[in-house]
């Protein structure tokens, strides 16, 4: 009973305000156009998240072509990759307008993930709708049917998401995997389903 009163004693916690402070791990940069977030094949360390502007994501070949795989705004995030084991980044990051973009290193991410069930639900919802959207510009005709097993992997992937602690890795808590699983599944339309 009195581990119940202190949760509740607990400030609630305000994915907004945790994205619009720097602190612990978190830090706010500024980009003039075409100035670049991140290049593809440097070090994975941290998840971005756009306050404003906008960052494209491209891919570039062997040739040096370049293929714009995403056009990203405000309350974007970006860069996941690196939670998911991802050493190095699969693309470059470069911003279209003036921007500014919240940099959220690797630790503190996983940190806030397991922490607090609210920014889960944001992350998750981010993830899923881009998914969505993804899956919508690539066909059209099939993406309501397939939508549900990508939510699923999503789902999957982000609950492998692991801390490193001593040495040791350290799943979610179950309750938080059960909460991450119930929130998302309100996140994916009803045509999902059929």
């Amino acid at each position: 009973m009195e581990n119940d009163t202190k949760l509740n004693d607990r400030p609630t916690f305000d994915p907004k305000a945790f994205l619009a402070t720097v602190s612990r791990g978190r830090t706010v940069s500024d980009y003039q156009k075409e100035d670049v977030v991140f290049l593809q094949s440097s070090p994975a360390e941290a998840v971005f998240y756009i306050q404003k502007g906008k960052i494209k994501i491209v891919v570039a070949s062997k040739q040096g072509k370049e293929a714009v795989i995403a056009i990203l705004g405000p309350g974007d995030f970006f860069g996941e990759g690196c939670l998911i084991g991802q050493p190095l980044r699969l693309a470059t990051a470069r911003a279209m307008v003036e921007s500014e973009v919240m940099r959220v290193g690797k630790t503190e991410m996983i940190r806030v993930l397991h922490a607090e069930p609210a920014f889960g639900e944001l992350f998750m919802a981010h993830l899923l709708t881009r998914n969505s959207r993804i899956e919508e510009d690539l066909d059209p005709a099939t993406s309501s049917s397939t939508r549900a097993k990508s939510a699923s992997h999503v789902r999957c992937s982000f609950l492998r998401i692991s801390v490193r602690t001593a040495g040791r890795s350290r799943s979610p808590p179950r309750s938080a995997r059960r909460h991450w699983l119930r929130s998302s599944a309100r996140h994916v339309p009803a045509s999902a389903n059929s």
